[in-house]
């Protein structure tokens, strides 16, 4: 065996280092789609010691509803005004479970469609990360198994709100 054909190629190395590469960047999405996920799905997620009960939406600007709280937990107490994105679909007139942030006038809604909607920016991680996967770790199951879990993310919170 001679002292070329014992040492890495130049092509195994870059192999490697794009392997090494793509790999960082999708657990990096990953990572940032849990984060992004997690400021408000903790507050539907773990509602112990949180304030909960019902808002009824009375007026919706271009990204915030207001409206009151009636609350339903013990503890809580009763707010004039809250407000909630107006990404959640929330409508004028309908009264919605949510989970007061802790602290603000702030509310999230509850129950499977808050849930859902919650973990939307980790479907979208999911996607992306489908892609970098597929193309630069060149791994298609991996890839179509993240793929189909962020797109049956991304669908059931749209069907749940």
């Amino acid at each position: 065996m001679s002292a070329l054909t014992s040492r890495p190629s130049a092509g195994t190395a870059l192999r490697f280092g794009r392997l090494a590469a793509m790999g960082t960047v999708a657990v990096l999405l990953l990572i940032a789609g849990v984060w992004a996920s997690w400021g408000t799905a903790q507050h539907v997620m773990l509602t112990k010691g949180r304030e909960q009960g019902t808002m009824t939406v009375t007026r919706c600007g271009d990204d915030r509803c207001t409206g009151s709280y009636a609350p339903v937990s013990a503890g809580s107490t009763a707010r004039e005004r809250v407000t909630i994105s107006s990404t959640v679909v929330a409508k004028k007139g309908e009264t919605y479970a949510v989970v007061v942030k802790p602290g603000s006038d702030e509310v999230v809604r509850a129950g499977p469609g808050g849930l859902l909607y919650a973990w939307v920016p980790l479907g979208g991680a999911l996607l992306l990360a489908s892609l970098v996967v597929a193309g630069g770790l060149r791994l298609p199951r991996l890839a179509w198994a993240l793929g189909g879990a962020g797109l049956t993310l991304l669908t059931a919170a749209f069907v749940a709100l």
